[in-house]
């Protein structure tokens, strides 16, 4: 596949669109969280009927990703991606129109859907447009706007709310998202697999047709190692970012005496610089490392893993801010290494053809296993032991250790489950 002048440009300025719609993506899911206490107040609600507005999102979030995989999988993606930006951008702002709790869910519901089409299809468009030796470093660009999009949603309704209200939040932030829908236009449909080559085979080259994929043919994804083990690893790794996004700042004021402000001060640029330092150095150390070891991907994401667990048990014991913070920080670090070889790894050992499917499942799949369920598990332990938060926060020392078990563990079949990928024809 040669790489022309223009091709290149195209990549470049499709990836910098594509980061830009993540990071208001991130920002219009985690708005919520910064203005949900004025929400609370003006509607009268309890605070269960408020901690439902978020599984409102995950719940839709989930449930629509197989089904958008599959439309991904066999129609034009960028129109599909863009519609997904404009539905999750009306969604955000008809939130600030909402005039009752159930038309506040619903909006809630169709952010999680505009998003999980954005969400499965992008990463997929990428793969397309860049070679695999590159990936891992695109990829961090791209997911960057985890911790730099959730920390300027806190930020944005922090900032706004207290002038002018909940409501004005919600359509300041959304109005954006429609804005870059427009320049969506500039998108064109990559040729599916153009960027993949194992000794010397293409995945489809123009003088191919399509390749046609069953339900029946996903059941390959089930005897692929590599996508096993990294589904797996990565639902552990959201278990404990989801139950520490959730009580870290009740535990910093609960367990640790600060302020619910400090708390906040700390945990949002923390969170912000260590997702910098260790997305940006995950993907471009993981390319660098796996020009010699076939398996680097999935070693640097399971090294990190592990580095992060104790860094993390230190950060729950410990007393002394000095050491509780530091220890925080790079336990956030070593969970962030992963972020772009993990997604990496997801496109690289599937077939073209079925990729975003395959993101689709795998979202499916982290988010059933891993953060609907890790924030009330944690109070409930807390609860049980009589108050003890920090023996339910214990729980993400113990997934983050677990995750970074099987990201080692798929290493071994990483080279293997890359070249059978493209090798691999439908049932039919």
């Amino acid at each position: 596949m040669s790489v022309t002048p223009s091709s290149t440009t195209r990549a470049t300025v499709t990836l910098l669109l594509l980061c830009v719609m993540n990071l208001l993506d991130y920002i219009d899911r985690f708005i919520l969280a910064a203005v949900l206490p004025s929400i609370q107040s003006e509607m009268g609600l309890s605070s269960f009927q408020a901690g439902a507005l978020g599984p409102a999102f995950l719940i839709a979030y989930t449930i629509c990703a197989p089904f958008m995989g599959w439309a991904g999988d066999r129609y034009n993606r960028t129109r599909l991606l863009i519609g997904g930006v404009v539905l999750w951008s009306l969604a955000t702002v008809g939130a600030g129109f909402a005039g009752t709790y159930g038309q506040l869910l619903v909006a809630r519901a169709f952010l999680g859907i505009g998003e999980v089409t954005y969400g499965t299809l992008a990463p997929t468009l990428l793969a397309d447009l860049y070679p695999r030796a590159r990936r891992g470093q695109v990829l961090s660009y791209f997911y960057l706007a985890i911790p730099v999009g959730s920390a300027l949603g806190y930020v944005l309704g922090g900032v706004i709310e207290p002038y002018y209200g909940w409501r004005v939040a919600f359509w300041l932030v959304g109005v954006p998202g429609l804005l870059i829908a427009l320049a969506g236009g500039y998108l064109r449909e990559p040729q599916r697999g153009v960027m993949d080559t194992v000794d010397d085979v293409v995945g489809q080259t123009d003088s191919q047709a399509p390749v046609q994929v069953a339900w029946r043919d996903y059941r390959v994804l089930l005897h692929n190692r590599s996508y096993v083990y990294n589904a797996l690893g990565m639902a552990l790794m959201t278990f404990a970012l989801g139950g520490l996004a959730l009580w870290m700042p009740t535990f910093f004021h609960r367990v640790k005496g600060m302020s619910l402000q400090q708390a906040n001060l700390w945990i949002g640029p923390m969170t912000v610089l260590a997702g910098l330092l260790g997305t940006l150095s995950g993907g471009w150390l993981a390319d660098r490392l796996q020009r010699h070891t076939p398996g680097a991907y999935f070693l640097l994401a399971g090294v990190g893993m592990l580095l992060a667990a104790p860094c993390a048990l230190v950060a729950l014991l410990a007393t002394t801010p000095a050491i509780y913070l530091t220890a925080m920080f790079l336990a956030e670090c070593g969970v962030f290494l992963n972020t772009g070889p993990c997604n990496a790894i997801l496109v690289n050992v599937v077939h073209p053809a079925m990729r975003s499917t395959a993101f689709a499942i795998n979202i499916f799949l982290v988010h059933i296993l891993g953060d609907i369920w890790s924030p009330l598990l944690i109070g409930h332990i807390a609860d049980v032991t009589g108050g003890n938060l920090t023996a339910g926060m214990l729980l993400t020392v113990v997934a983050i250790g677990g995750g970074g078990v099987f990201f080692l563990r798929g290493a071994r079949y990483l080279a293997a489950d890359q070249h059978a990928a493209l090798r691999w024809t439908p049932a039919g």
